[in-house]
């Protein structure tokens, strides 16, 4: 017989659509206060870049065993 690891609390052990819930609550939180970031074009831009090109010189390592 299988016994699950940890005690299942906090965000592992909770559905995909509540944990969706609570992060939606705290986005409106944070924009409603100001403290949200917000993304100009130029940042969007770089961040694009940054993670296109970490994704290509990942696809070209070879595979580990």
């Amino acid at each position: 017989m299988q016994t699950p690891k940890g005690r299942g609390r906090g965000f592992a052990s909770m559905s995909p659509e509540k944990k969706r819930e609570i992060a939606s609550k705290g986005g409106k939180a944070a924009h409603a206060l100001g403290t949200a970031h917000k993304w100009t074009s130029e940042e969007a831009q770089a961040a694009g870049r940054k993670g296109g090109s970490i994704s290509r010189r990942r696809s070209k390592l070879p595979a580990q065993a």
